[in-house]
């Protein structure tokens, strides 16, 4: 008796088995790619920032975690509130322009001439950013192309760049093709027949926007806001080039404590982690509240 369910167990050991196994085989390239790639980079940081500190005559926290301590100084907390403020207000000002333009080329554009539109609205993304961020000083500099027209037309200069005006014109610049590209792909699933059914039901153009077509398309304004948050959050380039001294940012400081002058691993590892639980965060307040429908 005992031997037959040993062998019943091993049958069916033997049968989960072949059916588990073409889909690991599967998974198993990606499975590695991201083992090696993000699994052991975040291991490998995240013990480096249990790396304490050392200077002569401090004492040393066995601990490690006086690198998050130290990151709760008003100075560090400056910096990171500026990276969320340039990642909220970068989000905000893409999703208000790119939404009317995604709209636009969805909707009301005919069929034939939307991907032309779509292909020329992101050849930007074709450039280098960081010649896209050169470009933007050439334009927001004191003598560049702004200033030269509002003279022009005899209105004073503008000090925009080296501001914080700067970094967000720069940062939604990059980032608004790839908000119009997401909110297009969900406004193409739009269904129009709901449209209709609102206009006969006597609604006008806002409460059909309101509850019509925002409920629709909200998988996509989350994932597009998503994206550009994460990218504007980690984003080096437009505050180093087109923002001053108070335009410090996350991705500047850890830079600097990679790469700069005042070299401190265990610190940098303790800010790039705090970034990674900032962006873990958003990715799941956007599963767990930006589904379309209620789960039942």
């Amino acid at each position: 008796m005992e031997s037959t369910n040993n062998l019943k167990k091993t049958d069916k050991l033997q049968t989960a088995w072949k059916n588990w196994l073409p889909p690991l085989t599967l998974l198993a390239p990606s499975g590695i790619w991201l083992l090696i790639l993000l699994l052991l980079p975040t291991l490998i940081i995240f013990e480096l920032s249990l790396v304490p500190d050392i200077r002569p005559g401090d004492l040393v926290n066995p601990s490690g975690f006086s690198n998050y301590i130290h990151i709760f100084a008003p100075i560090y907390l400056k910096v990171i509130f500026n990276s969320l403020f340039f990642a909220f207000g970068t989000t905000i000002i893409t999703l208000m322009l790119g939404f009317p333009v995604a709209y636009w080329i969805a909707v009301i554009v005919p069929h034939r001439w939307q991907n032309l539109l779509v292909l020329a609205f992101v050849l930007p993304l074709w450039t280098s950013s960081l010649l896209r961020s050169y470009a933007w000083i050439t334009i927001l500099r004191p003598s560049g192309l702004l200033n030269s027209l509002l003279t022009s037309i005899g209105l004073p200069i503008l000090d925009i760049l080296n501001s914080n005006l700067a970094v967000l014109i720069g940062m939604s610049y990059s980032l608004l093709p790839y908000m119009v590209l997401i909110l297009y792909a969900s406004l193409e699933k739009l269904d129009k027949r709901l449209l209709e059914a609102a206009a006969d039901l006597g609604a006008n153009s806002i409460q059909t926007f309101l509850k019509v077509t925002v409920p629709q398309v909200l998988p996509g304004i989350a994932a597009g806001s998503l994206l550009v948050f994460i990218t504007a959050l980690g984003d080096f380039i437009d505050p180093e080039l087109l923002g001053g001294a108070s335009s410090m940012t996350a991705a500047r400081l850890v830079y600097n404590q990679f790469l700069g002058a005042t070299q401190n691993w265990g610190f940098g590892s303790a800010l790039s982690m705090t970034l990674i639980l900032i962006v873990s965060i958003s990715i799941s307040l956007v599963i767990k509240f930006g589904e379309a429908t209620p789960k039942k």
